[in-house]
């Protein structure tokens, strides 16, 4: 794909890292960062009450999810304490954060309770099975800490985050009491009924369905098919627990007209679309294997076809399709594959976070393995030249979805006119992106 690297010595087919040299020698192999101090007791996240809804568990008609959504009787309606949890989460720590002295105020963060995943994507580097779990003690200092600093929207986030079902369960139980708004992602292989039950019984606020294809494919093994049963419980659920559920799609070369079925499926069920271009690593990953001959990362002689499928999704965006995405969003897809992409004004380390599963932090995804300190659960140590120096090469690299929408609606201007614009059609469901 963008091989942007210039000076690094290599015999594999693509650079094993994206960034600059010289920054990403600082990141690797500069001073390692410091481990979450432990505690002489420690602490452990209550036990969830379940069910809180008794009444959720009834089983709906058998085929309320196959119904085109315009026919559905148990069409959305978004409550006021549904919207209320969506202000709490989103606009008022915003509001917070452009108010109050500082730079640091996390809106969004990234708990990453595992680093193991149950699948193996071909393009995928964000996971290492030999790394433990994070443990209950360092989820709920993260919690209580992230409440602290005013932040009410966490991610949990993997590897396959429901690895472990009972701690999740938790996780979320825990954080959605403090007024969290939990969004959860997962590739549907472990999501159960029952889980489906627990954890939208917890208060689990939107469910990212990661999906690629709609048959497993060779090295894209996160298809619908084989998961579909669980997929329409996970539809019909939503309407009894008020959460919201997306397909999340990763665009390789090898599923380009699985992309298409995806995107029609997902209108005809009335949910949300948000669409990733397959990029390599941009920091070296010593635990991925597949770098040497991907058959998913996107080539040259492939850009005729991906710019064809974008221009689709364009069109259907503009043709009313629920995406998180926008349409100026798709369209700069075709110059990130081709190795064009302009600063864009990136908040992470200070408006968007992740905490490992050891309890250290950092600012985004792509600098998960980054040695370098950037503190620990409860003594965070961003510094915003540090993090403007950086960004001068790694934004140039990055084309995260959320952050950029992050950066864009930091301008408050934008900010208050897209909730006003919800606020007229009285918060249900939300129309339009970032445009």
């Amino acid at each position: 794909m963008m091989q942007t690297q210039k000076n690094q010595k290599t015999h594999l087919s693509i650079p094993s890292f994206r960034v600059d040299v010289q920054l990403h020698d600082l990141l690797m192999k500069g001073k390692k960062r410091a481990d979450l101090l432990q505690i002489d007791r420690p602490q452990t996240l209550p036990e969830p009450v379940f069910p809180q809804r008794p009444e959720a568990l009834e089983d709906l008609e058998p085929d309320i999810a196959m119904r085109p959504n315009n026919d559905n009787p148990y069409r959305r309606r978004w409550t006021v304490p549904l919207v209320y949890r969506a202000l709490r989460g989103w606009l008022f720590p915003y509001i917070l954060s452009r108010l109050l002295p500082g730079d640091f105020h996390p809106i969004i963060a990234y708990l990453f309770t595992e680093w193991k995943c149950n699948l193996d994507c071909h393009y995928c580097w964000a996971f290492d099975n030999r790394v433990k779990g994070m443990t209950e003690d360092t989820a709920r200092r993260s919690i209580d800490w992230l409440y602290d600093t005013g932040c009410r929207v966490l991610a949990l986030m993997g590897g396959e985050v429901l690895l472990r079902p009972k701690f999740v369960h938790k996780v979320v139980y825990y954080a959605a009491k403090k007024g969290f708004w939990v969004y959860l992602p997962t590739n549907g292989r472990l999501l159960r009924p029952d889980v489906i039950d627990r954890l939208g019984d917890a208060g689990v606020a939107t469910v990212n369905f990661a999906v690629d294809c709609v048959e497993e494919k060779p090295g894209l093994p996160k298809a619908l098919n084989p998961v579909r049963s669980y997929f329409e419980y996970l539809i019909k659920k939503q309407y009894v627990y008020g959460y919201s559920v997306f397909f999340n799609m990763n665009i390789t070369r090898i599923n380009l007209e699985d992309i298409k079925q995806l995107t029609e499926i997902a209108h005809d069920y009335g949910i949300a679309t948000d669409y990733h271009i397959n990029e390599s690593p941009m920091l070296e990953q010593s635990h991925f294997k597949h770098l040497d001959g991907n058959d998913t990362f996107i080539r040259p002689e492939d850009y005729p076809q991906v710019d064809a499928l974008l221009d689709w999704l364009i069109a259907k965006n503009r043709a009313g399709y629920k995406m998180v995405n926008s349409v100026q969003r798709l369209n700069d897809m075709k110059d990130f594959m081709r190795g064009q992409v302009k600063p864009w004004g990136c908040r992470a380390g200070q408006n968007s976070i992740i905490i490992r599963v050891d309890g250290t932090l950092a600012p985004c995804f792509p600098m998960y393995s980054a040695t370098y300190d950037w503190g620990v659960v409860g003594d965070p140590r961003f510094d915003t030249r540090q993090l403007d120096d950086m960004k001068k090469s790694c934004e140039t690299h990055c084309f995260s979805t959320l952050n950029h929408n992050l950066a864009y609606c930091y301008d408050a201007g934008r900010a208050i006119r897209w909730v006003l614009k919800q606020a007229l059609r009285g918060f249900q469901g939300v129309s339009g992106s970032f445009d």
